[in-house]
């Protein structure tokens, strides 16, 4: 069974940092297509950044040159700099063998429970 921990959420002042971390359990990683969402009070959960088999990413233009996605062994991460207060969210991991609109969360099958982010200004 598929299990996804994320963790390293937090609250910061804007323009500091956080990582967060997305263990994954039960998966064959590495065939695995992931990504980390975010979903904000009221709001649609909208995808943030996501990562393929072969390493290439993929960012929403909210986030570009201050959000880096990576991944190691069984791990997932989301480096954030640069925070502002429109940051603050609920963050998801999510997997999946393959997705080919990687912003749209109906792509993937397998989900954390999310870690919150909360950015003051």
């Amino acid at each position: 069974q598929v299990h996804l921990v994320e963790s390293g959420g937090g609250s910061v002042q804007a323009g500091g940092s956080l990582r967060l971390s997305c263990a994954a359990f039960g998966y064959t990683y590495s065939s695995a297509f992931m990504a980390w969402f975010r979903q904000a009070p009221g709001k649609e959960r909208e995808g943030v950044a996501a990562i393929d088999s072969d390493g290439s990413t993929k960012y929403a233009d909210s986030v570009k040159g201050r959000f880096t996605i990576s991944n190691a062994k069984n791990t997932l991460y989301l480096q954030m700099n640069s925070l502002k207060p429109e940051d603050t969210a609920m963050y998801y991991c999510a997997a999946d063998e393959y997705a080919g609109r990687w912003y749209e969360k109906e792509e993937y099958n397998y989900w954390g429970q999310g870690t919150q982010v909360t950015v003051s200004s």
